[in-house]
Parts: C-alpha cells; sequence; structure tokens
C-alpha cells in the first residue's frame, strides 16, 4: 500500500504540551503527490473544570473554552478519534514544527487517556515527519524559486504565515488549524516543486536507521547539520562531527559545531565540559564561551547533509568556515579518548522527576503488558458501566491517572465521595504552579495586563476575554469561597 500523508495542527489553550490542553484539532490526508483525499475533519475538544486556559491562547487563537466546549467531545473522545485517523497503516503524520510541539501535544493527550502514546508513530508502516526542518534546508541548500521574508535584524523568519504571505499560498486565518494545515500542504507542494530530489532526500530522513547510517562516532565523518539551535542568520546550519553515543538516551549522538576550536575538549574534565555545555548565559563566567555541543536525535528526521553539499557559494551565504572546519576536525580525528570525556560531560544526574502523574511520560517508564491491558479495558467500557469498573494496576501512577480519566471526562460517573476528592484536587491544582500552567494568581494578574490594554483590542478580543472570564468564575470550587 502506497504512503498516505496526514497534514494535521493543533489550537491549544497554552504552549506548554505537558500542561496545557488542546482546543482544536484539523487533519487532512493526501496522497503521495499532496492530492487531498475525502474530507477534512475538525475536532473541538471539550474541556475539563480543573484546568485554566491561558488568556493570550484565547485572544491569539479566537477560541474560547465556552466555543470548545460547546463544539466539542469529551477528552478521551477527542484522542479515539485523532487516533483513528494517525494509526490507519502507511500513514506519515506531519505538520509545521509538529516534531517539537504538535507530536508532544499528542503523546500527552493520549496518554492522559490511556492510549500508547508512541505505537501510532512506527507500527503498520507508519512515520513521522516535520515540514519546518525541510524549509530551513530549503533556505540554507536551494533557495532558489522561494521568497524568503525577513525579520527585523535581516535574518530570515520561518514562521508558516510570514512564510505564507511571501509566496502567495492562501492561509486564511492564522491560528486556524485548518487554515494552518492548508498552508502547510501548499508549502510542501511548492518546495517539491523547486526540488523533488532535495525535498525526496529529506523526506526519507524520517526513517532513522538511515539516519544513523549518516552518524559515524568512528570515522566522525562531518556532515551538514540543519537545525533550530544554530542562529537563523546561518542558514541555521553547521558542520558538525558526531563524537559518541548519549549515554543514556539510544537514539541521541552528541556531536559538536566545528567552527568552534575543540581545545577546551582536550583541556577541561568532563565535568567542566558539561558546565560549559549546559550552563545559562548568566551563569557561564565573564569571557568564557559555550561549547557547542549537541544532541541530535535519530528519531526526530534531523536535517543531515553530506558535506558536498556545501560548495563556495552556500559556504559564502552561510558563512561557514570550510578551511577552519577541516583543521578542526583533523583534530578531533586523531583523538581517542575524546568519546568518552564527551559522553561523561553528558551523563550527569537527571533533573528531579515530577511527582504528579500527568507530567511523568517520559519519567515513569513504560507499562506493563498487564497494565496496558487494564487502560484497553478502560476505553472499552461504556460510560454506563464506567462507575463499576475496578481495574487493577501495577504501575503506581494508574490509580490516580484513572480518577482524573473519570473526573475530567464522565463527571457524572463519580460518587458522593469522589465528587468531593475531585472539588479539593482541582482547587489544588489551579493553585499549584508545579502542576498547573496557569495558577489563579497568574491568571488574575494576566487578565489585569489585558484589560489595561482593552482600549486597544477589536471588539472580538473584548469579548473573547469577558467570556473567559465568565467561564473562570462559573468553575469555582466552593474552597474558592471560603
Amino acid at each position: 500500500m502506497s504512503v498516505s500523508f496526514l497534514f494535521h495542527d493543533y489550537e491549544t489553550f497554552g504552549a506548554d504540551p505537558r500542561r496545557d490542553r488542546p482546543s482544536q484539532f484539523a487533519a487532512i490526508r493526501t496522497d503521495a503527490q499532496f492530492n487531498e483525499i475525502g474530507e477534512p475533519e475538525v475536532i473541538y475538544c471539550r474541556q475539563s473544570d480543573d484546568y485554566l486556559p491561558q488568556p493570550v491562547a484565547c485572544l491569539l487563537t479566537g477560541i474560547t473554552p465556552q466555543q470548545a466546549s460547546r463544539r466539542g467531545v469529551p477528552e478521551t473522545e477527542f484522542a479515539g478519534r485523532i487516533l483513528e485517523m494517525m494509526q490507519q497503516s502507511d500513514t506519515c503524520t506531519l505538520g509545521y514544527n509538529s516534531l517539537r510541539f504538535d507530536d508532544e501535544v499528542t503523546r500527552h493527550l493520549f496518554y492522559r487517556n490511556f492510549i500508547d502514546p508512541y505505537a501510532r508513530e512506527w507500527q503498520n508502516g507508519n512515520s513521522r515527519w516535520d515540514l519546518i526542518d525541510a524549509v530551513r534546508a530549503f533556505y540554507a541548500l536551494r533557495p532558489e524559486g522561494i521568497e524568503w521574508p525577513k525579520r527585523e535584524d535581516g535574518s530570515p523568519s520561518f514562521k508558516l504565515e510570514k512564510l505564507s504571505v511571501a509566496n502567495g499560498i492562501e492561509h486564511g486565518d492564522a491560528h486556524d488549524a485548518l487554515a494552518d494545515v492548508r498552508a502547510t500542504i501548499e508549502l510542501a507542494k511548492l518546495l517539491r516543486a523547486r526540488n523533488e530530489k532535495l525535498f525526496d532526500y529529506l523526506l526519507g530522513l524520517r526513517d532513522k536507521r538511515r539516519v544513523a547510517s549518516l552518524l559515524d562516532t568512528n570515522t566522525r565523518k562531518p556532515m551538514l547539520h540543519i537545525s533550530r539551535r544554530y542562529p537563523a542568520s546561518r542558514g541555521c546550519s553547521a558542520l558538525i562531527a558526531p563524537l559518541a553515543m548519549h549515554p543514556t538516551n539510544p537514539n541521541g549522538v552528541i556531536v559538536v559545531d566545528l567552527a568552534m576550536d575543540p581545545t577546551p575538549l582536550f583541556e577541561l574534565s568532563p565535568e567542566a565540559i558539561a558546565e560549559r555545555v549546559f550552563a545559562s548565559a548568566d551563569e557561564l563566567a565573564e569571557g568564557t564561551s559555550r561549547i557547542p555541543l549537541k544532541v541530535i536525535h535519530l528519531n526526530r528526521s534531523p536535517v543531515l547533509m553530506p558535506i558536498k553539499a556545501v560548495d563556495d557559494a552556500v559556504a559564502e551565504r552561510l558563512g561557514i568556515d570550510r578551511e577552519a572546519a577541516e583543521r578542526h576536525w583533523q583534530q578531533l580525528a586523531g583523538s581517542a579518548d575524546i568519546a568518552t570525556r564527551v559522553a561523561q560531560a553528558f551523563s550527569g544526574a537527571p533533573p528531579e522527576p515530577p511527582a504528579d502523574p500527568d507530567l511523568m511520560l517520559y519519567s515513569g517508564g513504560f507499562f506493563s503488558n498487564s497494565d496496558k491491558r487494564e487502560m484497553g479495558r478502560i476505553r472499552q467500557t461504556p460510560v454506563e458501566t464506567l462507575e463499576a469498573l475496578q481495574p487493577s494496576f501495577q504501575d503506581p501512577r494508574l490509580e490516580e491517572m484513572f480518577f482524573r480519566y473519570k473526573a475530567r471526562n464522565y463527571p457524572e460517573v463519580l460518587t458522593s465521595e469522589e465528587s468531593t476528592r475531585w472539588e479539593s484536587d482541582r482547587w489544588e491544582r489551579m493553585n499549584d504552579p508545579k502542576v498547573a500552567a496557569m495558577t489563579l494568581t497568574g491568571f488574575a494578574r494576566e487578565i489585569e495586563r489585558i484589560n489595561a490594554e482593552l482600549a486597544h483590542m477589536s471588539d472580538r478580543e473584548r469579548q473573547c476575554i469577558e467570556e473567559l472570564v465568565m467561564y473562570v468564575e462559573a468553575m469555582m470550587p466552593p474552597q474558592a469561597f471560603g
């Protein structure tokens, strides 16, 4: 069966995929030539009463929680409909900045609702991709025939809405999920039309085995890497050398930017290297530069090209000094212990994991087969009999997650005792900055700031804020009133 592409986009009530919630999902399936198959899908998500939307997000999208709830379905049903689309065999799901944002929204959405957060990404011939790094690659290597909008400082802007306007692509309302999906499809068509060979090469990098073959930590063969981690003024590009596998992440390869003199890697201890890699700008000693080591994730479709792609014209346009890169690579190639030193620098103690189950997708480990069966049983249980269901869990996260699942999606099935507990729990969540992206105090401050600017806002924006304030006032638990 030939691959189909599921272009998709979320609108959300905030920018944190772990703590914030989706408001809208849109998707269009296309064939391999990006011709639409079937009808577009637009789904809204009903909001639960333990979550405070970010006011700025509501202003940006124009979606209030009342609108999402009126048009939408409970989050578990929202997640189930998205799963149906994404798990279809031979589907490549993609979007614009989707690997770093939309896919994280999907993973945490599925996790909260007892759906395997990863299976749809690779099972049944499926894959995922992201157009934004392909756009960056075209700017760096084959910019001809595409209009590139600029920021005030003269560097390129890769914002979807600006690229759409510059290239005559219909975009409708920016920050409307379906409009963003259509613009992404048209941008993909434009890139492929300008250089099909480069486009297909980049698309092939969604296979992590292919990516792994390009990063040889034994020979340290240099490659051109294009990533948002490098300045837009350099075309988001760098010549890099792979140095070591990440000590704890089997999908991570540690690389170094060959624009840097690698001498500190030989002279400093692993601990000192780590300090100069991970310290914030404020923490770096005056006159000390950051060591440009980064991790390339094999399963995130990184853009890697042979260095022959950097001809004289490309090197000049991107400000790449190939002679300096060659000298630095020669220094690294002759060092036997550099891989060990670099790996040790990346093997420090991880940050303390969160204690709240909602936030423990990546820190809580994988669920056992027994727990997966129980999770499947929960999803298959009709609402009418959910109250009587008593699953048996091994993972300590799941009992609390099951309680929240019922309270958020079907509060009518809670017992009197559970309802009382939920009122207390959601009050605590609204006031705990460790678990809430927006606390009640933060919400009040943000509304006060916005009210000071109401005179300069449109009628739509003022109405949006009024609706949001009414929504939050109406959802307050008894604890809010003493």
